[in-house]
């Protein structure tokens, strides 16, 4: 399965933020998309989830030699501020979420079944929404996109403020994810892209480079991305 960009343009007043992006993501990866703060990386994922309206851009679905347009369905966005009904319970929150989805998704499995996933111990699931931390809130948004299992997962700087242990529980939990399926992960912080992704592509300028992941070891790859995205800074 592929996930294809084409043609995606979009201006805030005189700056171009993304530029005539031609892009193809294949499943099966998790896609580090680097770039600094403002380069448009949330702007891009605003653009293919259509929460924001791009100028120009068509988003595709191939498989098998065919293509088809996207649909709201292919896609899950786990936000940087994960946003969750806090006046619920995780179960309460969980089984609304089930109950409404049901019919679409492909492995339902008991309740406790999916908190142990994101390692949610059992005092925890009836608990207020309102009363988790950031980490517990962010599982929970996790959790929700695992369950409707998109096509395409973008995660928008997901893991940036949570403790160690629950970002290293995370990035297991996205590696067992991808297979089937495209993953992009953004962030600025490299090192966190290095350690988490398959592959890495810089948002520089408004267009999408891939970055060859090969030699990291003599320090030619990093100096690349480090260069590219000071060019973003002086730009």
């Amino acid at each position: 399965m592929e996930f294809i960009i084409e043609n995606l343009s979009k201006k805030f007043g005189t700056k171009e933020v993304l530029k005539q992006i031609d892009f193809t993501f294949e499943s099966g990866n998790i896609y580090g998309l680097l770039g600094r703060n403002g380069a448009g990386k949330t702007t891009l994922f605003n653009c293919v989830n259509r929460d924001l309206k791009a100028d120009s851009g068509s988003f595709f679905i191939g498989e098998n030699g065919t293509r088809r347009p996207t649909v709201p369905e292919d896609i899950g966005y786990v936000l940087s501020t994960p946003t969750v009904p806090e006046f619920l319970t995780a179960r309460e929150f969980l089984k609304f979420f089930v109950e409404i989805n049901e019919k679409s998704i492909r492995e339902l499995r008991p309740l406790d079944e999916y908190f142990e996933m994101m390692n949610i111990v059992p005092e925890d699931r009836d608990r207020l929404l309102k009363d988790y931390s950031h980490g517990m809130k962010n599982k929970m948004q996790m959790l929700i996109n695992i369950i409707a299992s998109p096509n395409i997962l973008l995660l928008d700087e997901p893991l940036t403020s949570l403790d160690v242990v629950v970002a290293e529980e995370m990035k297991q939990l996205l590696r067992r994810q991808k297979d089937g399926r495209v993953i992009i992960f953004s962030t600025h912080i490299m090192e966190l892209a290095l350690d988490l992704c398959d592959k890495i592509v810089i948002l520089n300028h408004g267009e999408l480079e891939v970055v060859d992941k090969e030699n990291l070891d003599n320090g030619e790859f990093k100096d690349k991305i480090i260069q590219a995205l000071r060019e973003e800074e002086h730009a």
